[in-house]
């Protein structure tokens, strides 16, 4: 016959046959806690992990701002040094420049004192020349004064040289204008004397009395003066240092009306200039 079983052992069975459902309800349920862990663990981790990706976004955003800072910084650097490299070339350019002018300055006026000094050197011996000259000129006036003044009444003017042809040296008759023979014998001599010297001018001046008009006289002293002119060139004078001029009865040579005083005034004057001596000074 069958055995039976008894309520302990009954018990026992059952109790038994949970034991492994228990172990695998524990087992699960420290599965699930560390699952939960787990998943506590990854969202904290997430977290710290965005927390830091954060952090380093913002260090990024500012060392990106600071870059932009700094290359902003660089460039206006960069900017100034080409700045301060063109200002320095332009510098230096103008530095040459100003030392090439100098140097052309310097030059010039190097040339200018080497020009004032040959002025000056060649000044100097014109005037020493000059002097030379008027010298000579003055020494062949004194000649000419000296023998001139062997024939006729001579003398020395701010003009240079005046001969007095009239009165007893050159006689003119009332109212003419014809040379006489000793008259022409007096002009040749005159020539002879001329043409020994040279560089001068002759001026050839009439002069009548005070008797008749101012216009009659005029034209009388004019035909005085040619005469004596045409005479002179005939004696061997170029034509071309001889000069006319008529004063009429305009400057005596002597007041009075007598007939002494007359015959004075009727006269030729020759007016000689040395071209080499500047008279009046």
């Amino acid at each position: 016959m069958p055995r039976r079983s008894s309520p302990t052992s009954l018990s026992l069975q059952s109790e038994e046959a949970n034991e492994p459902a228990r172990g695998r309800g524990k087992g699960l349920v420290v599965l699930v806690a560390l699952l939960l862990l787990s998943v506590a663990g990854l969202g904290f981790l997430a977290y710290r992990i965005l927390q830091r990706t954060g952090a380093v976004e913002r260090q990024l955003v500012s060392l990106s701002g600071k870059t932009d800072e700094s290359t902003a910084l660089a460039r206006q650097a960069m900017e100034r040094a080409v700045a301060a490299e063109a200002a320095a070339r332009a510098a230096a350019e103008g530095r040459q420049l100003a030392e090439a002018k100098t140097a052309d300055a310097r030059q010039e006026a190097d040339a200018a004192h080497q020009e004032a000094s040959s002025a000056r050197d060649t000044a100097a011996r014109a005037q020493a020349e000059a002097d030379q000259i008027r010298k000579k000129a003055e020494a062949e006036v004194n000649r000419l004064e000296a023998a001139l003044g062997q024939i006729a009444e001579t003398r020395r003017t701010a003009l240079g040289l005046t001969m007095n042809l009239g009165s007893d040296h050159l006689k003119f008759e009332f109212d003419k204008a014809e040379l006489r023979p000793e008259d022409r014998e007096l002009l040749s001599r005159i020539a002879g004397i001329l043409m020994t010297s040279h560089d001068y001018t002759v001026s050839v001046n009439g002069h009548t009395d005070d008797v008749g008009s101012e216009a009659y006289n005029q034209k009388l002293s004019e035909r005085r003066a040619e005469a004596v002119r045409d005479y002179l060139v005939k004696a061997g004078l170029p034509a071309e240092i001889l000069t006319v001029q008529g004063h009429g009865k305009s400057l005596p040579l002597v007041a009075g009306t007598s007939e002494a005083a007359r015959a004075k005034n009727r006269r030729v004057e020759l007016g000689i200039v040395n071209t080499q001596i500047r008279y009046g000074r």
